[in-house]
Order: C-alpha cells, then sequence, then structure tokens
C-alpha cells in the first residue's frame, strides 16, 4: 500500500512552493506518481520527490520538460525564472553571446519602441526608472539601437540586499501602484505588463533573503499586494497561467501573515478570472473564501466580494442569486466608509461599484431577458464617475453599455455610445476591453440595413486591428 504524500509547507520559501506547484500539476493527471512520471522526463523519481519537497534545485531544462508532459502551458518555465533567479544567469549570457556578434555579453531585447515584442530587465532602483525615462525623453534620432538598448537594460539582474530594509519596503508599495495606476490607465499589455513580469520576478526573490521579525508582515503585504497588480495585469492581456501564479504567491503571502484584506481581494481577482474563463461555479466558489470571517474586512471589501459573486451568479443566468448578491453588495457599500480601508482600496468608489455590480445584472439582461433599466442605470453611474486614471473601467463600462442598448433599446443611441467607448478603448493595451468590442461588433451586425451601425462595425474592426 503506498505511503500517503508528505504534507508541503509552499509558503515556507520559493522553492518549496516550486515543488508544491509541480505536485498541483501532476495530481491534475490523477494516478500519475512520480514513479510514472520520472521516466517521462529522463530523472529518477527520488528527483521529483525532493523537488516537490523544496529540497532540491530543479534544473531549467527539467521545468521545461515537466512543463510539456505535464501539458501546463509553461508554468514551471516561467515560475523557474522567479524562483531561482541567476541560476542561469551563465547560459543566458552564452545564449545572448552567440545571438549576434556586436551584442558583446549585454543581453538586449528589442522593445516595443523598436518594433518588437519586449522584455526589459527590471531596474536596480526607483531612481534607475527615472534615470531612463530622462534617456528616451531626450533626442535619440543619431543612436543606433543597439547603442540605445545597451544605455537603458543592465548587464544583469539586480543584486538582492543582505537583509531586508524599509527601503526594499517602500520600493515595493511604489512598484505596485505605479503598475496599478499603469495598468487602470492604459491596460496591462506592452511595456506594462513586461515591467509587471520582472518586478514579481524581484519579488519573490526578496522572500529567500533574511528579514527581521518586526519587518515581516510588512514584506509578505507588501510582496500580497504586488502579486495582485501584477495578476491583475497579465489576467487583462489573457496572460492566465501567469495571473494565476502571481495569485497564488499573493494568497499564501497574505495567509502566511493573516492579512484577511489582501486575502479578500486575492481571491475576489481569482474569482474573476475564473468568471471571465466560463466557469462561474469556481469563480463562485472563491468569492465564498474570500468573504471567509467577513466580520474582519470593511465594509467596503465586503461590497467588494458580494459584487464578486454577483457577477458569478450572473454567468449563471440565476435571476434570485444575482440580486440577492447585488442587494448585499449595495448594502455592504452603504456603510463604506474610506478612512478604515486600506490606501490600495480607495479605486472601490461609487463607480467601480456600480459597474461591478452591472456587470452582474448585464448578463441577466441579455441572457435572462429581465428589465435592461437596472443595469443601464449603473454603468451610466460608472462612466460618469471615472476618470482617465480609469479609463479601461470607464472604457468597458462604455462598451458594456452600449451593447446593452444595442440589444435592447435604440440601435442609434447605441451607436453614439459605441463611439464614446472607442475613444477610450481605442487606446488601451487591453485584451479583455477588445474581446468587449468584439461582442458589441456582434450586436451591432444584427442591424444590417442602420447605416450608423455599419459604420461603428467598421471603426470597430480598424481598431481592433491597429
Amino acid at each position: 500500500m503506498p505511503q500517503p504524500e508528505k504534507v508541503l509547507t509552499p509558503e515556507a520559501s520559493p522553492q518549496e512552493w516550486f515543488g508544491a506547484e509541480l505536485r498541483y500539476w501532476r495530481k491534475r493527471h490523477p494516478g500519475l506518481r512520480p514513479t510514472q512520471l520520472g521516466p517521462k522526463v529522463q530523472v529518477s523519481p527520488d528527483v521529483l520527490y525532493k523537488i516537490e519537497k523544496g529540497q532540491y534545485k530543479c534544473p531549467r531544462d527539467l521545468a521545461v520538460l515537466l512543463d510539456d508532459v505535464l501539458e501546463t502551458g509553461g508554468v514551471l518555465t516561467r515560475a523557474w525564472g522567479m524562483v531561482f533567479g541567476d541560476a542561469d544567469k551563465q547560459r543566458r549570457e552564452a545564449d545572448s553571446a552567440r545571438h549576434s556578434p556586436v551584442e558583446g555579453t549585454v543581453q538586449v531585447r528589442g522593445g516595443r519602441m523598436l518594433g518588437r515584442d519586449s522584455s526589459a530587465q527590471l531596474p536596480e532602483s526607483l531612481s534607475s526608472v527615472d534615470r531612463r525615462a530622462f534617456v528616451a525623453a531626450t533626442s535619440l534620432a543619431a543612436i543606433a539601437p543597439m547603442e540605445l538598448a545597451r544605455l537603458v537594460s543592465p548587464t544583469a539582474p539586480p543584486q538582492l540586499p543582505r537583509r531586508i530594509r524599509p527601503t526594499e519596503l517602500e520600493q515595493l508599495r511604489h512598484i505596485a501602484d505605479g503598475i496599478h495606476r499603469w495598468d487602470n490607465a492604459q491596460g496591462g499589455g506592452g511595456l506594462v505588463g513586461d515591467f509587471a513580469s520582472r518586478s514579481m520576478e524581484w519579488a519573490v526573490r526578496l522572500l529567500s533573503v533574511s528579514c527581521p521579525e518586526p519587518l515581516r508582515q510588512d514584506l509578505f503585504g507588501s510582496v500580497a499586494r504586488l502579486g495582485i497588480v501584477v495578476g491583475a495585469t497579465h489576467f487583462d492581456t489573457y496572460a492566465h497561467d501567469e495571473a494565476r501564479v502571481a495569485f497564488k504567491i499573493a494568497s499564501e503571502c497574505a495567509e502566511a501573515v493573516g492579512d484577511w484584506w489582501l486575502r479578500a481581494k486575492t481571491f475576489s481577482f481569482l474569482a474573476r478570472q475564473a468568471i471571465w474563463l466560463g466557469d462561474p461555479d469556481e469563480g463562485l466558489t472563491y468569492a465564498e473564501k474570500g468573504l471567509v470571517r467577513s466580520d474582519r474586512l470593511t465594509p467596503t471589501i465586503q461590497a467588494m466580494m458580494h459584487s464578486a459573486r454577483a457577477r458569478a451568479f450572473g454567468k449563471m443566468h440565476d435571476m434570485q442569486g444575482t440580486m440577492a448578491a447585488v442587494g448585499a453588495a449595495d448594502d455592504a457599500f452603504a456603510r463604506s466608509n474610506p478612512a478604515e480601508d486600506p490606501p490600495w482600496m480607495h479605486y472601490y468608489d461609487e463607480a467601480q461599484h456600480h459597474g461591478d455590480t452591472a456587470h452582474a445584472l448585464w448578463d441577466l439582461t441579455i441572457h435572462a431577458d429581465q428589465d435592461p433599466g437596472r443595469a443601464a442605470d449603473r454603468f451610466t453611474t460608472a462612466v460618469a464617475g471615472h476618470g482617465d486614471d480609469y479609463a479601461r473601467s470607464r472604457g468597458i463600462s462604455l462598451t458594456k453599455l452600449a451593447s446593452l442598448v444595442m440589444a435592447k433599446g435604440d440601435p442609434v443611441q447605441a451607436v453614439a455610445i459605441g463611439h464614446q467607448a472607442l475613444d477610450d478603448v481605442g487606446r488601451l493595451t487591453s485584451r479583455r476591453a477588445a474581446d468587449d468590442l468584439k461582442e458589441l461588433r456582434r450586436f451591432a451586425a444584427r442591424h444590417r440595413t442602420l447605416e450608423e451601425a455599419a459604420h461603428l462595425r467598421q471603426r470597430i474592426t480598424t481598431t481592433l486591428q491597429a
């Protein structure tokens, strides 16, 4: 009779987290034990047992093989970089040298500014961000792309400190705020998503650094907060595996230090991601987990979690469940006091609340033939309340409102709203916003004899192809 597998402790270290992640993916193949997996990836079962327990550093090439055999979509290979940091530095430098004799030992990857996908390194400090911004703002017409890349790309990842100091915590908070701001104003694609990935890699490596006990809670809380905004950025561009890893790191860091607020926020995003991916039942489960010990949550956070429940019920076309959850969200939001909320919850204002609950009511209107007025009123409030700092939320609410009116109301009015939405969404790098535009185009196609609707469809197509 096989012995029960050892209970893992992924919160103990990044390496043990990696091992737990390997076990998670192995167990997604029922009955697959290390004794069976080992021959498939050309290592002994004992090596796999040790990796899962965090007792052996997984080689990068093995992570690639495991991704292939376990069909993870590349999760372990991407997580390998975050967990093991510089272990493969020599191989990367050798690859870079072979790539082009002009590059020498500098690893250069072209960014979107140079016409190719970017993979910019995380700056050593926030002062580096300012330095690069200055270089980018000056006249560079005479500088060749390779020379420019050498100016702004470091030759190696930043060195970890020997000991966690308040400086690192301040940097984590500053970076998280910046990514959150850029993501909401511009979408999660391009350089925003790339910077987010590098920031998360650096943050995970910080967890292995010696940390004074008085700073431990702040360290784990800051990494959790960063994991949430990085996961949200990846979610926006449909890098769902990366988002799930970031959210998982965030939830484990929050639970490690008993931060119920950050824990709830993580489960809110996991719920939204699951719902978006077509699994509202899993989304509802995440939302309910986030509401565990709701007495420890502020009313605003409670409202956020009930809004997530409402969106799950809406996708299930469950009218009773949706209306009850929207009512619970409204009741909680009516008790909100921003002074009680953490700073990172200040985004959840009247506009955000009305937009979130409107999405749930939108599904009832479209798929369960309910009154469109309730959703339309809430979307209108959301649009009016979102400023340019939340251009994506405003654009998405406008797009959903246009689709709602196109399906249930006056198509000419819907066209006008749709053009408004395009003014916002056309400037974003957001795949979620793009998919909502495609949905609006499908609704507009129902009105084939309406010239205004045809013009809107053409503008949407042009925007999506840009």
